[in-house]
């Protein structure tokens, strides 16, 4: 595999000025009163306590995502926009940190949406997928470095979430939503929708291709099970895989079905996921952020009110921050998030 930087003239300025992305001239924190945790099961209780309530840091977004904690701050994308966003503790509203972020085309054939989930490498280096570029990308020195781009020599449909193993290893997966005409695009050429691994030496192995519109990735504490979210709108559930010992996938099973959650009438797909310290995956589904635990059973929900795409935890571990389609939210928590 090629490790190609982006050529100079497409290269993102990194914006030192912190611009403000809403119009309000208020600083400080915005309550947001639309925001609720519905608690299911006692157990919420140890990982939010009672009277909890979501804080409002930044809005007038086209459709945040992708959120990643890194260098004391929250960076987030918005897809649409081609821009990835940045916010400062103590301030309200976030500024331009890369722009393009993910999309570097000016063919008009070719997609404009930019960066999607984000990540960070053991040495602390910002990961991207990339919708328009059709690669996972690192962005170090000033530039975007290739860090996988096909499968058998085939491009990438356009990846949408990463999570990063303590070997080093990036897992990732690859709907089609980046993809102008989504799968239904002429510019498809992987056959189905896939998870991969890219391992440090550059090696591509894909792991699966059952899950349709794959979409949140997430491992358990203990590295055995990874959790997949998917956005497929005839069955969006959360999903998992048990993870053998040299790192591929065997007996995938479903983890949630929110079937009940959309037929009392909440909206959203299972999207992107984290997992905190104690193993309970909080993931984006019908309603909001839905907080269920290692054995599959509902806790509750932190209910959002709008399109919600992800989260990330910030801080100490113990704040959790959410992109919900034109907010950057944030909510405390008495867990943490695996790794903190």
């Amino acid at each position: 595999m090629s490790m190609r930087s982006t050529p100079q003239s497409l290269r993102p300025a990194v914006v030192a000025a912190f611009l403000a992305v809403t119009a309000s001239a208020a600083t400080g924190i915005h309550p947001y009163p639309p925001g609720q945790v519905e608690r299911l099961d006692p157990a919420l209780d140890r990982l939010l306590a009672p009277g909890t309530a979501l804080e409002q840091l930044a809005d007038g977004f086209s459709w945040a995502e992708g959120p990643v904690w890194l260098d004391g701050a929250v960076l987030f994308s918005d897809v649409p926009r081609n821009t990835v966003y940045q916010w400062k503790p103590g301030s309200y509203g976030a500024g331009v940190f890369l722009h393009p972020s993910g999309s570097f085309s000016q063919d008009p054939g070719v997609s404009t949406e930019g960066s999607n989930g984000l990540a960070h490498d053991a040495q602390g280096r910002l990961l991207l997928c990339q919708h328009g570029a059709r690669r996972i990308a690192r962005y170090e020195s000033g530039q975007f470095v290739s860090v996988a781009e096909r499968y058998e020599g085939k491009r990438f449909n356009s990846p949408n979430d990463l999570a990063v193993r303590p070997n080093g290893d990036i897992y990732f997966t690859d709907p089609p939503y980046g993809l102008l005409g989504g799968d239904k695009s002429p510019q498809k050429e992987q056959p189905g929708h896939g998870i991969y691994r890219v391992s440090p030496d550059g090696k591509v192995t894909l792991l699966s291709d059952a899950i349709r519109f794959c979409n949140g990735i997430g491992f358990s504490p203990d590295g055995k099970v990874v959790y997949i979210g998917s956005t497929d709108p005839a069955a969006p559930k959360l999903y998992a895989f048990d993870v053998q010992a040299d790192g591929t996938f065997a007996h995938l099973r479903v983890f949630f079905d929110p079937a009940a959650l959309i037929k009392a009438g909440d909206k959203g797909g299972c999207d992107g996921l984290k997992v905190d310290r104690e193993g309970n995956v909080w993931a984006s589904g019908p309603g909001g952020l839905l907080i269920v635990s290692p054995s599959g059973r509902l806790l509750g929900r932190i209910k959002t009110h709008t399109g919600t795409a992800n989260c990330a935890w910030g801080d100490d571990g113990g704040t959790l921050y959410i992109t919900a389609q034109q907010y950057l939210l944030r909510i405390r928590t008495l867990t943490k998030g695996d790794g903190w």
